[in-house]
């Protein structure tokens, strides 16, 4: 399979638009999918599992084969469930397909990746092969470091997975595809609409968070609506530097002059209306941001800028010269702590070599994450966080022996709290 998705990419660089790629929705790629599906998943409208689609896999798989070469192949409509969204009170909403829609959007997910991943632009970082936050951290660090940067424009598309448009999407799939019954059974799952509940919902716009060709199809609209016109129009008319780096609809643009980026954040206005699309005003803006900033700043201190979870800041070294520090930013801190006050009480009954067992696996994901360089002192901040409310929480439940630090340290010192460290290296 590996080779064939070789080949298509081999194609859509030589032939820049690939005519057929519907035959590699077979059996094979189907029963591969299968394969990478985890077991114990949250099912979709047709509640199977995994291991019950397993009892008749080739005939399960033939099937599916069968209705698709007929076109009687119908996607069922996606399950929505509610999901605590992080640092609020609200739910998010996720769309979880029926086991059979799995896999074939997961072989077509596959084909759309091996066609865009040689037409995406390297500034683009978000559901890709071999690319992360932290590179795409990485090179915003390094951009302001090293380029003439003194602005900084900080964008949020309000609710872009929920606004996509299909009509659009599909121009620009079209460009790139013309297998019409591919393309056929990527709008089919688009509109398959909703179930929740007993309520079934048309969905004539956006890509539901959970279906497994939305990643891609969100990388493919961003592409054309604002990579490729940042790339070709927006760059070539700035007379300083202008950059950008986006982690799928999460971005941030840089300039050498004040005019360009607020022309830039004007114009970007007009560019995402006419794709049906909206910036959040009370979280976009333009503000400057390099070595200059602190100049015009009040009393020595610049404005500061979040992207992916950090607070980015004008900061000196101790040697006195200008660095951009990274900082979790303060509502992911908030966040954090709140799932580590939460977490543990609801799991303090347990023993308590389990529970700084499955505390350190906690603290080791956040440290993997945030752990990049120049950032100690927040990860510091989490360790004290988490040993005070582990000490907090012990003490609680002890009702006949107190529970003192020394008896805690003790407990400490033979089930040790993971440590913070840097894991990630964004100034090499």
């Amino acid at each position: 399979m590996a080779n064939e998705l070789d080949r298509i990419a081999e194609l859509a660089k030589k032939h820049g638009r690939l005519q057929t790629v519907m035959h590699h929705v077979n059996a094979d790629t189907l029963k591969a999918e299968h394969k990478r599906q985890k077991t114990g998943k949250a099912t979709g409208v047709d509640r199977v599992t995994k291991e019950e689609f397993e009892e008749n896999l080739d005939e399960s798989i033939k099937g599916i084969i069968d209705r698709m070469k007929t076109f009687s192949y119908r996607p069922q409509p996606v399950r929505r469930v509610y999901i605590p969204k992080e640092g609020s009170d609200k739910l998010r909403p996720l769309g979880i397909p029926s086991y059979e829609d799995k896999l074939v959007q997961g072989a077509m997910r596959n084909i759309l990746d091996a066609v865009y991943e040689g037409k995406f632009y390297d500034f683009s970082y978000g559901f890709r092969a071999g690319k992360s936050q932290h590179q795409a951290i990485k090179e915003v660090n390094d951009v302001i470091m090293f380029k003439k940067i003194n602005w900084v424009v900080d964008v949020d598309i309000k609710g872009f997975f929920d606004n996509l448009d299909h009509e659009w999407l599909m121009k620009f799939l079209e460009h790139d595809i013309q297998d019409k019954n591919f393309l056929r059974y990527i709008k089919r799952f688009l509109k398959a609409g909703i179930m929740e509940g007993l309520e079934r919902y048309e969905s004539s716009q956006g890509a539901p968070q959970g279906g497994l060709i939305s990643p891609v199809c969100a990388n493919v609209y961003l592409h054309y609506v604002l990579d490729m016109w940042f790339d070709k129009f927006v760059k070539v008319n700035c007379k300083g530097d202008a950059y950008i780096v986006r982690y799928a609809d999460d971005f941030v643009c840089m300039f050498q002059y004040e005019s360009e980026a607020k022309k830039f954040f004007a114009d970007l206005k007009e560019r995402l209306a006419k794709f049906g699309l909206e910036i959040a005003e009370d979280k976009s803006r333009v503000i400057r941001f390099g070595r200059f900033a602190r100049q015009s700043g009040t009393g020595g201190k610049s404005e500061t800028f979040d992207f992916l979870g950090f607070t980015h800041i004008n900061g000196r070294t101790r040697a006195g010269k200008y660095t951009v520090a990274h900082r979790i930013s303060k509502k992911k801190m908030k966040v954090k702590r709140a799932n580590i006050k939460t977490w543990l009480k609801h799991n303090i009954r347990d023993k308590i070599p389990n529970i700084i067992a499955n505390l350190n696996r906690k603290l080791r994901g956040l440290y993997q994450y945030y752990g990049i360089s120049g950032n100690s002192k927040s990860l510091q901040n989490i360790d004290l966080y988490a040993k005070r409310m582990l000490y907090k929480a012990l003490k609680r439940r002890s009702q006949r022996s107190k529970m003192t630090w020394e008896r805690f340290n003790r407990i400490i010192a033979q089930f040790p709290l993971a440590r913070p460290r840097i894991y990630v290296n964004i100034w090499g």
